[in-house]
């Protein structure tokens, strides 16, 4: 007993060790686990495989991000992973501004936490069940077919839109979450002021909404560009023949490691810039 009191003395006198023994796990978890993890992944990207066996052979070369590089069917499929991800972001960007608008400054107080617990619901259920119920409304047939057939339309099918349409679905949350804080923390005196000197709407909403909610948009962008760069399920279920990183990596872990490898790290360093880019905007501070 006289140990322990001796040693809660020491941590209380001492914070700094405190915080260090503290943060000593996760941190080991972190460099050992997560970033381990990264490094081998980054050093099989120069091994190569034998034609014959298809076996690794751990050799340093190049020659993986060299045909990356240069064959243009990666090509392809690299930037139209980040066009996808692009497109994802902006939709859950437009979509979320007026829910979250009005769950944080419409809504009656009392019924604001109701609504962001709805908002919240669809991300306690299943990913794949969410994906599956996408895959049967834009069957043929399905829910989208029986809604767009009066207006003589029909639906997305299978494809790269049906991609985008279900990854927006699926990421939404991120994006709405962060606006609505942001939107909620908005001190009603500056609205008043800005109506007061004779802003409309719009320009209320460029020169005073808009400037101040920008860094949780972006905050909500780190989190829908990555995930959507990342997914490799739903363009399996809902894509098609569409190929996007993620799908083209796990086709060809059995096949070619060391080019997986490879094209394993393109979402890596893509995202990293992306982050370096979004931290100029305070993103970073708004998570």
């Amino acid at each position: 007993m006289a140990v322990l009191t001796r040693t809660a003395g020491v941590l209380h006198r001492r914070p700094r060790l405190r915080l260090t023994l503290l943060l000593t796990a996760p941190l080991l978890w972190l460099a050992v686990l997560y970033l381990g993890s990264l490094g081998v992944l980054f050093a099989s990207a120069f091994w190569t495989t034998n034609s014959f066996t298809s076996q690794v052979v751990k050799v340093w070369s190049t020659d993986n991000f060299r045909e990356l590089f240069t064959t243009p069917v990666y090509r392809q499929v690299v930037f139209r992973s980040i066009g996808v991800a692009l497109a994802v972001t902006a939709l859950c960007a437009v979509t979320a501004f007026p829910v979250a608008f009005y769950t944080a400054r419409v809504a009656r107080p009392r019924w604001r936490p109701l609504l962001v617990v709805a908002i919240l619901t669809p991300l306690w259920a299943s990913y794949l069940v969410k994906v599956y119920a996408w895959r049967l409304i834009l069957s043929g047939g399905g829910l989208a077919d029986w809604m767009l057939r009066p207006f003589g339309l029909s639906g997305p099918g299978f494809g790269l839109p049906a991609t985008v349409l279900t990854l927006t679905y699926l990421w939404l949350p991120y994006m709405i979450l962060p606006i609505h804080t942001a939107l909620e923390q908005l001190p009603a005196d500056l609205l008043d002021a800005s109506a007061d000197l004779g802003a409309r709407a719009w320009r209320t909403f460029r020169s005073v909404v808009l400037p101040m909610v920008l860094p949780s948009v972006a905050a909500g962008s780190v989190f829908t560009f990555s995930l959507s760069l990342g997914d490799y399920i739903t363009v399996q279920i809902v894509g098609g023949k569409t190929q996007l990183i993620g799908n083209v990596v796990y086709s060809n872990i059995e096949l070619n490691l060391p080019m997986a490898a490879a094209l394993g790290t393109v979402p890596v360093v893509v995202i990293v810039v992306y982050l370096l880019a979004m931290r100029r905007t305070g993103a970073l501070s708004a998570l």
